[in-house]
């Protein structure tokens, strides 16, 4: 089955009247105040369809259906429906039997609203007829359609700015400084994977203060630092001079010294 022979529903109003138009003497248009407002020659109900590109404007009976008159439209706008020149609410429409016989009638809406829902009902049908006949001519002239060029015309340039990729990679590169020790041996990091050796300083009575205690091999014993023998001078205490004055200052006297004591 052919899309054309689908009937689509565009737009229903439930009210509408319908007037004798006096034939047009000039081409300044039609006036709905010439017309005989107060008395229709027929109210029902509106409803606009479209069947492929052409849409149906039919004036139906409100209760049983009955069509009264049918307007086909093939454009809009066009010589098919003409808006009057002095309202808003108001259109002339030409309506066609199927003997081929043509008649120009007058409609009119009580809301401004109904009128304006009729007029954008038309508008939206034939813009779409129109993009469904561009697409038809692309589809069959793809090469005729616009083509993007990305190409740089001739004087065209570029700007990149790369500020923040140059801080990144300089925030990446610079070395980590290594904070300074604060003992009195400076000791080198160990290498990767292999084992450490601890060095602990100790303190006693007959080592030098500078001599660790103990080192730590490759295996899990711990073997004593080789200790010198004690010279005579090593004997004696490591404190020197400050522990041999014992008692009061008062009660030493300092021979020699030239001060003579009161």
């Amino acid at each position: 089955m052919e899309e054309s022979e689908y009937e689509s529903v565009l737009c229903v109003k439930p009210e509408v009247h319908v007037y004798r138009i006096p034939p047009r003497a000039t081409n300044r248009g039609y006036r709905a105040s010439e017309w005989q407002l107060d008395q229709p020659s027929w109210s029902g109900r509106l409803r606009i369809t479209a069947k492929g590109k052409v849409a149906y404007i039919k004036l139906e009976d409100r209760t049983s259906g009955e069509l009264f008159a049918q307007a086909p439209v093939d454009q809009f706008p066009g010589p098919a429906v003409e808006s009057v020149t002095d309202s808003s609410r108001y259109f002339v429409v030409r309506i066609e039997d199927g003997n081929g016989r043509r008649a120009f009638i007058g409609i009119g809406f009580g809301d401004r609203g109904d009128a304006f829902d009729f007029n954008v009902a038309l508008q939206d049908h034939f813009k779409w007829v129109k993009q469904q006949s561009e697409f038809a001519k692309q589809a069959q002239n793809p090469d005729e359609g616009p083509k993007l060029d990305l190409g740089f015309k001739e004087g065209q340039t570029i700007k990149i700015n790369i500020a923040n990729m140059r801080k990144k990679e300089g925030a990446s590169g610079t070395p980590r400084t290594r904070p300074a020790s604060t003992g009195g041996l400076n000791l080198l990091p160990p290498p990767p994977g292999g084992k450490t050796s601890t060095l602990i300083p100790q303190l006693s009575a007959g080592a030098s203060p500078t001599q660790p205690a103990a080192i730590s091999g490759s295996g899990s014993a711990t073997e004593p630092w080789p200790q010198s023998k004690p010279a005579a001078a090593a004997t004696a205490d490591i404190w020197g001079d400050f522990t041999k004055s014992t008692g009061s200052p008062s009660n030493q006297s300092q021979p020699g010294t030239g001060w003579v004591q009161f």
